[in-house]
């Protein structure tokens, strides 16, 4: 597949979408789609594939008007119908997800979506119940990581010690990823001492503080307050719980995992005043979700659970593991249609290749891929 792949992108999805081949021959069932959020206008690039999970303005707006025309837009309230009580969905039926609770959901995504009448299902951390402007913790990690000296370093905090080297963007990224993998098995506040301690470290401030001269960044990166979050949910979008603090689950200790699900649910449910029926699985990828963890979402009390790989139409439907289209920035109208309409799953599972790909490795989540010396980091920049 990696030798096809641009053979695909460039060609075949173009030429199949033009003349009207995945809608037309999209698979029945459903096909659930999750973004993270679009690009607020103006802002500028620290890197291509690190920013890669957010979508401009116009390209959203365009895949919801191909979705309007072509597939049947469900609401969060059809889906929670269908979990419970099974049925007949309409043909061709999309369900529109958004992951993370990002604050440029509400300023930069909210409008589009209240323009075409869609209604979202947004999945939000427990970040999105105070009154704090916060970021996820990974990802002011990896935007330390990104601007520390290069060089050897090891960090104590606590218990835990990580070190390596920072010589090289390459490094960065797997130094980063395996020290969420180790914070993931902790508590949330041994995470947040670790950050304190690197930022000491470093000699750099927290990239919260960084980023608040730079209303774009902050807007892109930051997180909803709860004010924010029931703004969202007023203008009749539908709140999920995406865990407390947003770790990989399955590194967990079990007592830790019920913890992030179930606190998370009893939390929203009080600042929202309504039953929180869906999960978002933290980044959602096959290691991370195990089946003590979807057994677990289960006894938590949602109706539903959703991974972040797979997805389109015709795919398996395990309630408590509901496969989802990833949206990126990189993926033209016509690919992201040979996704929705089950052609790209299809031909995946055909010829027996996994195309999922991690954190750690080229292509997930806002993932840096130059050296941190290409980065801008300042507006002014």
């Amino acid at each position: 597949m990696k030798f096809i792949s641009p053979v695909l992108k460039r060609i075949v999805y173009p030429c199949l979408s033009s003349v009207g081949y995945l809608s037309a021959k999209s698979r029945p069932g459903l096909a659930v789609i999750t973004y993270h959020g679009v690009l607020p206008s103006g802002y500028r690039p620290i890197d291509s594939t690190f920013d890669g999970s957010l979508i401009t303005a116009d390209a959203f707006r365009a895949q919801l008007r191909l979705l309007k025309k072509h597939y049947t837009v469900i609401s969060p309230d059809e889906m929670r119908r269908w979990c419970r009580e099974g049925g007949e969905l309409p043909p061709r039926a999309v369900l529109l997800t958004c992951d993370d609770g990002l604050l440029n959901n509400l300023t930069e995504m909210l409008p589009i979506l209240v323009e075409e009448g869609l209604r979202c299902l947004f999945f939000v951390t427990g970040a999105s119940f105070g009154k704090q402007r916060t970021m996820l913790w990974y990802e002011n990690l990896l935007l330390l990581f990104l601007r520390a000296r290069a060089g050897h370093f090891s960090i104590a905090a606590g218990d835990l010690t990580i070190s390596g080297s920072l010589d090289t963007g390459a490094q960065r990224r797997r130094v980063w990823w395996a020290t969420v993998v180790r914070l993931s098995a902790t508590t949330a506040q041994n995470r947040q001492d670790f950050l304190d301690a690197a930022c000491s470290y470093f000699g750099l401030e927290d990239s919260i503080s960084f980023y608040k001269s730079y209303p774009e960044a902050e807007r892109h990166f930051c997180l909803l307050t709860e004010d924010e979050t029931k703004k969202l949910h007023a203008s009749s979008m539908t709140i999920g719980a995406h865990t407390v603090t947003h770790p990989i689950l399955s590194e967990q200790p079990p007592e830790l995992a019920w913890s992030e699900m179930a606190e998370s649910k009893s939390r929203l449910e009080t600042v929202l005043g309504e039953s929180v029926w869906a999960l978002a699985y933290p980044f959602g990828f096959s290691d991370s979700v195990n089946p003590s963890i979807v057994a677990m979402a289960k006894r938590v009390g949602f109706d539903a659970a959703f991974t972040n790989i797979g997805g389109g139409l015709g795919a398996p439907l395990p309630v408590y593991e509901i496969p989802r289209v990833h949206v990126s920035a990189r993926m033209s109208l016509a690919e992201f249609e040979s996704h929705v309409s089950g052609f790209y799953e299809g031909l995946r599972r055909a010829v027996g290749v996994s195309l999922e790909r991690r954190p750690g490795e080229n292509g997930v989540r806002r993932e840096a891929a130059v050296e941190p010396s290409r980065l801008s980091f300042h507006a002014q920049d």
